[in-house]
């Protein structure tokens, strides 16, 4: 193989991956100085020029003259009378420059070079692709999906590289197919066995203020600071704003005219609740904002032990605490509290609750089969033993201990 087609032949794959002249010169120099090393045991003496515009590549090798009969290395070496047969001129001590031929490394050394040369470029590419998403972490990528397999997505960028999006990662009621675009933010990127592994997120909180960001212009222009975001994906989230700025109201600029900037972002999380929240640095007007859409009769707070007891009217326990505790939970991750909540029962007045407070618990259908034999309130329910529910309402047993246990647990 000539020198020219193979010089050629990298100069393209230089500019097919994007490498720079600098960098790409550096790793052919690299890997001929391996074979010079290999094939003359060092390579300190040789010098390499190497010109990927026009396909060219010299190596020189430089030996030092000495006295005849005191050669003690002839690749470093040469004695005065070869010296003085190359050109008459020389002299002890003075150093003479040969050019080494490309042939004279043999076929299967040229064969081994090259195939140097690829692994080489390989991992320069594997590095460059490394750099430039590690410096990516925590940004948003668009991608098409791949393959789609049980426990992971393999997502294609623009580029053609591969990224992963694995199964907890991804929200719940996420459904893909292949060719499919997919929005996601990068969260983790490493190195495993030499090729760079590049993990993406959906259920990050990250991913949920990268989108605020993409529809709401006030946050890119310093007017609105995120605080916090909480989320349970796919199902609720809070996000804590504040603007410094008083004549900005961060709430409605997040929420947009008639919800105009935020039904994107909900729908691209798959109609996950959102609740944007003012941020205060007054804990207990916190609290209160972040139980919405619950109405507080009172709070009092422990700032030593980062604890809150919330007192409500009975009808807005269920509010406050959300489906499956979501609200008060989410409420809690976003204060920095360990928040209680308390029914305010008016003194004479019998402590219950109508079956209806607890829509955002129990399914509907559940709640129509207890009013059906009769029940209209938790303690109407709760006075039935577990076997007359089961037999009156016909539902499954496992479905009135779920019920059973969210009334006691309410007047607990």
């Amino acid at each position: 193989m000539e020198i020219t087609n193979l010089i050629d032949s990298f100069a393209e794959f230089k500019e097919q991956k994007n490498i720079d002249r600098a960098t790409m010169m550096r790793v052919i120099e690299d890997v001929f100085r391996n074979v010079l090393a290999k094939t003359f045991g060092t390579d300190q003496n040789f010098d390499i020029i190497i010109n990927i515009d026009k396909g060219d590549l010299e190596i020189w090798k430089n030996r030092v003259v000495v006295e005849d009969g005191d050669v003690q290395d002839p690749n470093l070496e040469i004695s005065l009378s070869d010296a003085k047969a190359k050109n008459p001129d020389f002299e002890i001590d003075e150093e003479v420059t040969d050019e080494v031929k490309f042939q004279d490394f043999g076929r299967r050394a040229i064969l081994t070079l090259r195939q140097n040369l690829t692994g080489k470029i390989l991992e320069l590419e594997k590095e460059k692709l490394y750099e430039k998403y590690k410096n990516k972490i925590g940004e948003i990528v668009v991608g098409e999906v791949y393959q789609v397999w049980k426990k992971e997505i393999l997502i294609h960028d623009e580029e053609g590289n591969e990224l992963v999006l694995p199964k907890q990662e991804q929200i719940p009621s996420d459904f893909f197919h292949k060719g499919d675009a997919l929005r996601a933010v990068i969260s983790n990127v490493e190195m495993r066995n030499g090729t760079p592994s590049i993990t993406i997120s959906r259920t990050s909180p990250v991913f949920l203020e990268r989108l605020f960001e993409l529809e709401v212009p006030e946050i890119i222009d310093g007017l609105i600071t995120i605080k916090k975001i909480v989320r349970i994906p796919g199902e609720r989230a809070k996000v804590a704003v504040e603007s410094y700025d008083d004549r900005v109201d961060p709430v409605g600029a997040c929420v947009g005219m008639k919800g105009s900037r935020i039904h994107g972002i909900v729908r691209e999380l798959r109609n996950e609740n959102i609740d944007v929240i003012n941020y205060s640095n007054n804990s207990r007007l916190f609290i209160e904002r972040t139980l919405s859409p619950a109405h507080i009769n009172d709070i009092k707070v422990d700032e030593q032990e980062r604890k809150a007891e919330v007192y409500l009217d009975p009808e807005e326990v269920s509010k406050a605490i959300g489906k499956n505790g979501s609200n008060i939970k989410l409420a809690g991750q976003l204060t920095g509290y360990d928040i209680e909540v308390f029914r305010d029962i008016e003194e004479g007045v019998e402590d219950d609750v109508a079956l209806t407070e607890f829509a955002d618990e129990i399914e509907p259908w559940i709640i129509d089969a207890l009013k059906g034999i009769g029940c209209d309130t938790a303690k109407d329910v709760l006075k039935l033993s577990r076997e007359e529910l089961v037999r009156r309402t016909d539902l499954e047993e496992e479905t009135i201990d779920y019920v059973l246990n969210i009334f006691r647990e309410e007047f607990e």
